[in-house]
């Protein structure tokens, strides 16, 4: 969905979600980045990373743990952002980026993104651009089957169908990021701004990449596609 307004990311909800960007969980899902990347062999520049979705604030606790040279590439629908050493910024749609050639980056990053692009053939089409333009990426996204909707933190309401779903919204705020709706076009764009995977359509977009599940409590709360050109992929 080349206009859906969650094609590449939001900043206001991105920026908000990674307020607590430190937490354990999300630095441990950002070292098996940090291992992909520590694998790529030196080549004489800044290590070339696309953020396909990302935003600024994500990188400020993370930059400091790469201990190499990096130039980071953030490109989403505004494109809002001033350069800076390091950072750039580019105004793109995740699933359609004929401006960036064939293997032009050296690894992908793209964090809680691919759910929201639209339905089965945004997403299809987000996934073959990633594994076109880098030889190694990292993708993650929520899990489905973890029992609390991610967005709206509400637990089982991703569970349900759609005419419950809107009725929900319609009534109460729903966690940090879904407004209480105030009519029914409102309330369906907001549940149908996201389309959470299970592990067989995660692992049908990225098929030559290693599925690696996020765990909380022992439970399975998000999936990280890892391809990785030059050592052997995570073990799951």
């Amino acid at each position: 969905m080349a206009n859906h307004k969650m094609a590449v990311g939001r900043a206001d909800e991105f920026s908000g979600y990674e307020k607590a960007a430190s937490s354990r969980y999300r630095l441990a899902r950002f070292s098996i980045f940090l291992d992909l990347i520590a694998s790529i062999p030196a080549m004489g520049r800044p290590l070339r990373i696309l953020d396909v979705g990302g935003v600024e604030a994500y990188w400020h606790d993370k930059r400091r743990l790469i201990s190499r040279p990096v130039e980071i590439t953030l490109i989403n629908l505004d494109g809002e952002g001033l350069a800076k050493p390091g950072l750039v910024f580019l105004k793109g749609n995740a699933c359609h980026m004929p401006e960036l050639a064939d293997n032009s980056f050296d690894v992908i990053h793209s964090n809680s993104v691919i759910e929201h692009v639209g339905q089965w053939s945004s997403m299809m089409s987000m996934a073959n651009e990633i594994r076109r333009i880098a030889p190694s990426y990292f993708v993650q996204t929520p899990y489905y089957w973890f029992p609390i909707e991610p967005h709206a933190r509400t637990p089982l309401l991703h569970w349900l169908p759609e005419s419950l779903k809107f009725r929900l919204v319609m009534s109460r705020k729903c966690g940090p990021y879904w407004s209480k709706a105030e009519t029914v076009d409102d309330a369906m764009r907001t549940i149908q701004s996201s389309t959470l995977l299970d592990r067989s359509m995660f692992s049908a977009l990225f098929p030559d990449a290693t599925i690696v599940p996020e765990k909380v409590f022992g439970l399975t709360k998000s999936l990280m596609a890892v391809r990785n050109k030059y050592a052997a992929a995570p073990k799951t």
